[in-house]
């Protein structure tokens, strides 16, 4: 089993910027896949963006392009979101999420994916 909790999540200004954090704890690897969605109530789940373990292919929702990054440091089995010029639409629920050698036309699915944090929730206000 693997763990994940996601932190740094909270109130930002439009055109602000946040930094979300996944840490990965248990039966960790570098080798897993790790990806972020968001859900805002009543409202389906809606990928982010998504990072191979070896950092080396990364994918990101066309909303987020050009404003959001993400990033892991496999030493401290941690996954990042940096997220810039933030605009009210980003207003959701965060979560991460984590796999074990995803195909990477996958990556994108949260259907893929068998772990998933409890989320951080991330406000924009215009």
């Amino acid at each position: 089993q693997v763990q994940l909790v996601e932190s740094g999540g909270g109130l930002v200004q439009a055109g602000g910027s946040l930094r979300l954090s996944c840490a990965a704890s248990g039966r960790t690897s570098s080798r897993f896949d790790m990806g972020w969605f968001r859900q805002v109530p009543g409202k389906e789940r809606e990928f982010v963006a998504a990072i191979r373990w070896s950092g080396g292919h990364t994918y990101y929702a066309d909303s987020v392009k050009g404003r959001f990054t993400i990033s892991r440091d496999n030493a401290r089995n941690t996954g990042y979101l940096q997220m810039n010029s933030l605009k009210p639409e980003d207003t959701a629920l965060y979560y991460c999420a984590a796999d074990e050698r995803l195909i990477l036309s996958t990556m994108r699915l949260g259907s893929a994916y068998d772990y998933w944090g409890q989320g951080t929730q991330v406000t924009v206000s215009s």
